[in-house]
C-alpha cells in the first residue's frame, strides 16, 4: 500500500464537527498546498445532498469559521471542486454499494474518516468490507467515543480490527495533534536542560488542568450519560500524562513513541477513595454573565459529574512519589488547558539573611487558549538595597506566537487528517493504549460505585468544588491559577 492516499471518504461529512474543524482544516492543507493535486474528498451521511449542493454546505462552513485572513475565493472555488458526496444511512448496509460506486476507483489508496455515533461503528466497518471499502490500500481513522468502559471499547475494536489491523487503525485524539502537546517532546527530548532533571529527584509534582467555560452546548444526551471522567479524563487527560511522564523513546518511530506511551499507563497506580473529587456545576456567573445549573440545562435531575480532580501517581523508577494533580470541568472559572512541571526548592537558601525569598522554579507549557511555554526562574530585582537582596520571580516566555512570527496557528485537525492521509501512526492511539486507559478509567468508576460517591455541587464560574483545593493543600501544594 502506497502511504499517500488519493481518495479520503469522510463520515459525517454535514455534522457539526465536519463544519467547523475538517472542512476548515481540509481547506487549509489544501491552500497550502501540503496534499496532493489529485487528492479527492468525498463526504457521506444522512443528509439529502448532492455534490453541487454539498459544495455549497461547504462554503457556508469555509465563510463562518475560516479566518479572514484565509479566506481566497480562487483557493476555496478550487477546494470546492475536490469535494464529492454520496447520501448513506449507515445502519442500512445496502446503501453502501452505491457509496462503492460513487467513489469509484480507489488502488490509488483510501482513508477513511469516521465519525459517527458508537453504535454505527459495527455496521459502518461491516458495510465498508461488503462493498470492497476496506482492502490492503485502506486505512481508517476513529474519531472517539470509542466506547464508555473497557468491555464496549473491546466489543468496537474487535469489530474494526476483524476488517482493518491495527497497522491500518488510526484513532484520533485530537490534543495530540495541537502544536504545543507536540512540542513537549521537543522540549524533553530535544534540549539537555531538561531532561536530567525530569524526575522524581528534582520534580515535587505535577499538574494538568483541562477546564472549559461553557456547559452542555447542544451535547446533552451524550454528556450525562458519558461525564468529566470519561469525556476527557480516560483520553485527552491521561495521553497529556504518557507524553509528560514517558521515557526517552530510541526514535520518532509511531512504534517507539507508543511503546513508551503505554508503559506509563499501565503504571498508573489505582487511584484511592480520598484522592478523587468529583462535582457538577450549580447556578452561577461565567464571564460576568448569569448561568444556571446543570440539571436546569439538562432538564431533568442527575448525578453525572461536570468535574473531577484526581491525585495519580505513575508507580516506576522515574516518577515514583511523584504526585499528578488531575482536573477538568465545565463551567469552570476559565477555559485553559495546560501542564505544570512544579520543581523542588533549592536545597539551601542562602539569601534568607538578606531578605531574599526564594520561590520553587515551575515549568508550564499551556496548550489552550494560548500556546506558549514558560519557565518560572528567580531573579534579582534592579537597585540598591542596604543589606538586602530583592528576588523576584520573573517568566522566561517562548510564545510560539512570537517565537515563530508569520507561522500561522493551526487546527489540530490539520496535523491529523494529513497523516492519515499520509499513513503516519505516530500522533494516534493504539488499540493497548486504549485499554490500558480504560483498565484504570474503570477501577476510578467501580470505587465510586462501591462507596456511593456522589457529585458535589460547585458555582459555575469557579474552579470546581472546595474539596479539589483541599485535594491538594492537604499536601501542601495550590493548583495554579
Amino acid at each position: 500500500m502506497s502511504q499517500h492516499s488519493e481518495t479520503l471518504l469522510l463520515f459525517g461529512a454535514t455534522g457539526d464537527l465536519s463544519r467547523r474543524m475538517l472542512l476548515p482544516s481540509l481547506y487549509a492543507l489544501h491552500s497550502d498546498e501540503l496534499i496532493a493535486s489529485n487528492l479527492r474528498i468525498f463526504g457521506t451521511a444522512r443528509s439529502e445532498h448532492d455534490d453541487e449542493s454539498f459544495r455549497s454546505f461547504a462554503k457556508e462552513a469555509l465563510c463562518e469559521f475560516l479566518p479572514d485572513d484565509r479566506k481566497d475565493e480562487g483557493k476555496i472555488d478550487a477546494f470546492l471542486m475536490r469535494l464529492h458526496y454520496q447520501a448513506l444511512d449507515a445502519s442500512k448496509p445496502e446503501g453502501f454499494a452505491a457509496l462503492a460506486e460513487k467513489i469509484g476507483d480507489i488502488s490509488g489508496g483510501l482513508s477513511i474518516f469516521l465519525s459517527t455515533a458508537p453504535f454505527l461503528f459495527e455496521p459502518t466497518i461491516k458495510g465498508l468490507h461488503a462493498a470492497g471499502l476496506a482492502g490492503d490500500n485502506v486505512r481508517i481513522g476513529l474519531e472517539k467515543p470509542l466506547g464508555n468502559d473497557l468491555a464496549s471499547s473491546r466489543s468496537i475494536n474487535d469489530a474494526v480490527n476483524a476488517v482493518f489491523p491495527e497497522s491500518r487503525t488510526f484513532r484520533i485524539d485530537h490534543y495530540l495533534g495541537k502544536e504545543t502537546v507536540q512540542n513537549l517532546m521537543a522540549l524533553r527530548f530535544g534540549n539537555m536542560l531538561f531532561e536530567p532533571l525530569w524526575n522524581a529527584n528534582a520534580i515535587e509534582h505535577v499538574q494538568i488542568t483541562v477546564s472549559e467555560t461553557v456547559g452542555l452546548e447542544g451535547r446533552a444526551g451524550f454528556y450525562d450519560d458519558t461525564g468529566a471522567l470519561r469525556d476527557m479524563v480516560q483520553n485527552h487527560m491521561l495521553q497529556l500524562v504518557a507524553l509528560t511522564a514517558m521515557e526517552p523513546p530510541a526514535n520518532l518511530d509511531s512504534t517507539a513513541i507508543r511503546d513508551e506511551k503505554v508503559k506509563v499507563l499501565r503504571a498508573l497506580r489505582a487511584v484511592q477513595e480520598g484522592d478523587v473529587v468529583t462535582g457538577q456545576y450549580g447556578e452561577g456567573a461565567v464571564k460576568g454573565a448569569p448561568v444556571e445549573s446543570y440539571d436546569s440545562d439538562l432538564g431533568k435531575p442527575s448525578d453525572t459529574e461536570t468535574f473531577v480532580a484526581i491525585k495519580a501517581f505513575v508507580d516506576n523508577w522515574r516518577w515514583q512519589g511523584v504526585p499528578f494533580y488531575l482536573r477538568t470541568g465545565k463551567r469552570l472559572a476559565e477555559r485553559r488547558s495546560e501542564i505544570v512541571i512544579q520543581f523542588k526548592p533549592v536545597p539551601h537558601n542562602i539569601f534568607k539573611d538578606r531578605g531574599g525569598r526564594l520561590e520553587a522554579n515551575a515549568l508550564i507549557i499551556r496548550l489552550q487558549p494560548e500556546e506558549y511555554v514558560r519557565l518560572l526562574v528567580m531573579a534579582k530585582e534592579p537597585g540598591l538595597d542596604r543589606g538586602g537582596v530583592t528576588l523576584r520571580e520573573v517568566p522566561l516566555d517562548l510564545s510560539l506566537t512570537t517565537a515563530f512570527a508569520g507561522s500561522r496557528r493551526r487546527i489540530a485537525y490539520e496535523r491529523l487528517l494529513l497523516d492519515l492521509i499520509e499513513g503516519d501512526q505516530t500522533l494516534f492511539v493504539r488499540r493497548d493504549e486504549v485499554e490500558a486507559q480504560w483498565t484504570w478509567v474503570d477501577a476510578i468508576r467501580k470505587l465510586w460505585a462501591d462507596t456511593g460517591l456522589k457529585p458535589k455541587s460547585y458555582g459555575a464560574g469557579s474552579w470546581g468544588p472546595s474539596a479539589a483545593i483541599a485535594l491538594a493543600e492537604r499536601d501542601g501544594v495550590s493548583w495554579h491559577e
